[in-house]
């Protein structure tokens, strides 16, 4: 229902490169050229610098950003509530998440969720990755939401929202008084590790490895299988650990945990909402509606 030129912008904005952008949106590189031209020209400001084959938000462009991105929540909400106005839903929800969208993402979507619908009933089972695909092939639930890079082609994946682990380690720490560090000083400390099968496991291990370092050479002092486990045991050591910026908002908020810059290290990853092939429309897909629509600002 939007504007597609804001869609361009924000497709481009999102990638910085037109290429991807093009093939996100299934049209030409010189139409997306040609939307963002005419953008440029309706506000009369440069949206992006280009360095060659690299493009950079301006200042204008961050502008124009931020407010796409808060009129495409307005029209989610829009759609989804009007949609929602002429269905009565009821019945249980069974729901299963890896255990930092299950602490840290889910609950005040769920909350959110209950106070608008509260014929529905939702149980949640929380595991680790492994575990979560596992309840959705024995039909244990009825979608979840993983993080992760494997991909299980019994399964259909849907992208949710991103996140970001940083290197966390307690106030105090001696690396919390230098500014960044190199990946190859990982090797001189001790670590906090998720168990094997964890999404954030994986996701750590893959970006260490394009690093030049694997897990298995980092010095391990414990694996534990949840992050507030990890956060209470940090706060008490010398050790560092890999969570998600979503799991330390508060301790960062109190000043009991730094984050240490890795030189040239960047640990993304994507929770992406888990459904079985060829399942019926059902209260799973209605609350992935509601959990899109929700504005996490």
């Amino acid at each position: 229902m939007f504007d597609f030129r804001l869609k361009v912008f924000h497709t481009v904005a999102k990638r910085l490169n037109f290429t991807k952008a093009s093939q996100e949106l299934y049209i030409t590189q010189p139409a997306v050229t040609k939307h963002i031209k005419e953008i440029e020209n309706y506000f009369k400001i440069k949206l992006f610098d280009r360095n060659g084959t690299k493009i950079n938000l301006t200042p204008a462009g961050e502008t124009l950003l931020n407010y796409t991105e808060q009129l495409f929540s307005v029209y989610q909400n829009m759609e989804f509530e009007m949609n929602a106005s002429t269905q009565n839903k009821s019945g249980t929800l069974r729901l299963g998440a890896s255990t930092t969208a299950s602490q840290y993402l889910l609950p005040p979507i769920l909350a959110s969720f209950h106070h608008k619908f509260r014929a529905v009933r939702v149980q949640l089972f929380t595991g680790n990755t492994e575990q979560i695909e596992e309840a959705l092939q024995n039909k244990i639930i009825d979608c979840g939401i993983i993080e992760g890079k494997s991909r299980n082609t019994v399964f259909r994946y849907k992208p949710f929202v991103k996140d970001e682990l940083v290197l966390v380690a307690k106030n105090g720490h001696p690396l919390s008084r230098k500014s960044s560090v190199k990946v190859q000083d990982l090797l001189k400390y001790s670590f906090l590790m998720r168990e094997p099968g964890s999404g954030t496991r994986e996701v750590i291990s893959h970006a260490l490895k394009n690093a030049g370092i694997k897990i298995y050479d980092l010095d391990t002092e414990m694996q534990l299988d949840s992050s507030e486990s990890i956060k209470l045991y940090l706060l008490n050591s010398e050790a560092l650990a890999f969570l998600s910026v979503y799991a330390i908002f508060k301790e960062l908020k109190n000043n009991e945990f730094t984050i240490i810059d890795v030189k040239g290290l960047t640990i993304e990853r994507q929770f992406s909402f888990i459904q079985s092939h060829g399942s019926a429309e059902s209260l799973a897909d209605f609350f992935m509606n509601f959990a899109f629509s929700y504005n996490f600002r």
